[in-house]
């Protein structure tokens, strides 16, 4: 993807030593984004950028996302409150990840299910997977109540 707020690609040694923001988009147009809390270090959620939301994020200094399921910009807390304040945005090497460090608005909390972190499970390991294989949840209790902040509105995360 070519967009004229970013400089070209033309060597790897501009892109992975240089000074120019040339990031790479994939094939649908998006890169991930890790989002951490600026304070602990916590992994709060894996999102996506595209160049709309990568510039929106740097000229406003909070979190702008891609819905790849609702196909849409997403500004992070416009409907919650839970707004992510952009601390630090970094670049990985060849300019296709992002990492991002935030202080969240409100309750700190990140997750459109209710929890602080997306990440509020984890997966027991050194066990073959089956389909009983049960997850462990690492966060004793939501946040927010997402019917309070959200309402009625379908669940963003496409089956």
């Amino acid at each position: 993807m070519t967009d004229n707020a970013f400089a070209p690609r033309l060597t790897v040694e501009q892109v992975e030593e240089g000074d120019q923001l040339a990031p790479k988009f994939d094939g649908d147009g998006v890169l991930p984004v890790v989002t951490t809390d600026a304070g602990t270090g916590e992994v709060l959620m894996l999102g996506y950028m595209n160049a709309e939301a990568f510039k929106r994020t740097v000229e406003t200094g909070e979190a702008h996302y891609w819905s790849r399921s609702r196909k849409t910009l997403w500004h992070k807390g416009a409907t919650s409150g839970l707004v992510q304040k952009v601390v630090d945005f970094r670049i990985d090497d060849d300019q296709d990840a992002v990492w991002l460090r935030v202080e969240v608005a409100g309750s700190g909390a990140s997750c459109h299910v209710g929890y602080r972190s997306c990440f509020y499970r984890s997966v027991p390991v050194g066990k073959p997977v089956t389909p009983e294989m049960k997850l462990t949840y690492r966060e004793d209790e939501k946040t927010f109540d997402p019917k309070d902040v959200y309402g009625d509105a379908p669940n963003p995360t496409q089956l």
